[in-house]
């Protein structure tokens, strides 16, 4: 296995140095803007796709069946928003980083929405990493802390030349092993559940036990209407996300490339789905219980197997875990460096590299569960207020001054009430919220922003 782990890294990085033998920073923020859309648009499927995902959404047929389809469904809808609402003001606006455009507010506005991405995306990143980490190195037997900084330090030695314009390359190479990766498991699995009639029954009488329905559940409207507001917040205000889209030659091919993308989504989580009612269908048909926790799902029949399909296992996570920490050090560095233009751009990326390390050995020294779940929670907020900053912007022709750390004070508080607002709605209520939770988040900072306006007559004084 590790062989195959250092072969694949080879190919990534001679890709790397091929596509970018200049290291300046255009090339590393912006890729010369002269990357093909088709290609963005494929990477984009593995960069979304982490390793997480790749454990986790087959198991999702045990926990809420297919409905999480409804939320893809919302995606497509809320793709189109970012490429033709978005992206048109962020080509205009000829940014580096998108947060530049929140200058339209103040400096002040930019800091905090740049400070916020920071912290949302080196949280988020190595909380996405430690999970895969952990199941490579208790498969393999390696120490944790060791296969951390060895997999992070093969991320950095590829991306720390070429940045954003490698990626566009790499990203493809690795989107196209996960799929194929996947394919293979499912056509392993669908020959060990039997062939041909035996397994349509199989898969319906799973379907039934199930409840795999979709669209008729009483949030189905809910679970679409998020879906949108995810993607128009984690994608079109994401600067990991939108960075790859800013190296299109032209808007029209970044508007193609994002719907592109949009439509693809769907069918790759169906894909993912459908592994997971195969996994249960097999389990059904063995008389075996179901894993206790539904990540286990797919890992516990690869380390069953064993031999080919464990190995393409390893290998799909090691590719959807390159290809999301990748484009997050990058899009880490790309946002420090732009905040402050002092700072020496090799230095910052490895130092964020380091930073990543150092969460993922965090999360493990302290060894819970509901520690990542904690963190997961924590960085679905922060997204919050960046909703609520961009719409601010975006609906307002004139913005008057802000109070003194006004801004920084709303983007805090705006979380604080979301978690308490969850916490205590399901004590008061039968209502549960989900991923609505966000549009809430954004409408709290948006009047929260209103009220910490200057008015009228104070901001004449002031001039």
């Amino acid at each position: 296995m590790l062989y195959i782990l250092l072969s694949y890294f080879a190919v990534l990085y001679v890709v790397s140095r091929l596509v970018a033998r200049k290291s300046t920073d255009s090339v590393f923020y912006r890729g010369d803007r002269q990357s093909p859309w088709y290609l963005v648009a494929f990477g984009m499927v593995g960069a979304s796709i982490s390793g997480v995902s790749f454990v986790s959404v087959p198991g999702m047929v045990l926990s809420s069946g297919m409905t999480y389809l409804e939320v893809c469904t919302g995606f497509i809808i809320g793709y189109f928003v970012v490429a033709y609402v978005l992206l048109p003001i962020y080509y205009k606006s000829n940014l580096t980083t998108i947060y530049e455009y929140l200058r339209h507010i103040s400096d002040e506005a930019y800091k905090v929405g740049s400070l916020f991405f920071v912290i949302s995306k080196l949280l988020g990143a190595a909380a996405k990493f430690y999970v895969p980490c952990f199941i490579i190195s208790r498969i393999m037997d390696w120490n944790f802390s060791l296969t951390v900084v060895g997999m992070l330090l093969l991320v950095w030695a590829y991306t720390r030349r070429g940045g954003i314009k490698s990626l566009v390359w790499t990203d493809t190479v690795q989107t196209l092993c996960m799929m194929v990766c996947l394919l293979l498991i499912i056509w392993g699995l669908w020959h060990d559940v039997g062939a041909g009639n035996e397994v349509s029954a199989l898969v319906g009488e799973t379907a039934r036990r199930l409840d795999l329905s979709i669209f008729s559940t009483p949030k189905a409207a809910v679970n679409v209407v998020s879906g949108i507001f995810i993607v128009i917040v984690m994608t079109g205000l994401d600067q990991d996300m939108m960075q790859k889209n800013l190296t299109c030659r032209t808007l029209r091919d970044a508007q193609k490339d994002m719907c592109s993308y949009g439509f693809a989504f769907l069918p790759v989580n169906a894909l993912f789905l459908g592994l997971g009612v195969l996994l249960a269908a097999l389990h059904f048909q063995q008389g075996s219980p179901l894993p206790d926790k539904a990540d286990e799902l797919l890992t516990s029949y690869c380390i069953q197997r064993g031999g080919m399909v464990l190995t393409l296992f390893m290998l799909g996570i090691v590719a959807t875990s390159f290809s999301t920490v990748d484009s997050a050090l990058t899009a880490l560095t790309t946002t420090i460096c732009t905040m402050n233009v002092k700072r020496k751009r090799s230095y910052v990326h490895l130092l964020m590299a380091a930073a990543m390390a150092v969460c993922c050995i965090l999360f493990d020294r302290l060894n819970t569960t509901s520690l990542i779940d904690a963190v997961y929670t924590l960085v679905s907020y922060t997204y919050g207020p960046l909703l609520g900053l961009f719409s601010f912007v975006l609906t307002r022709r004139h913005i008057r001054r802000m109070r003194r750390y006004g801004i920084l004070t709303v983007c805090l508080l705006s979380p604080l009430l979301c978690l308490l607002l969850a916490q205590l709605t399901p004590l008061l209520t039968d209502y549960s919220f989900g991923y609505e939770l966000l549009l809430i988040n954004g409408l709290l900072t948006y009047g929260g922003l209103w009220l910490m306006q200057l008015p009228e007559k104070q901001q004449q004084e002031n001039l």
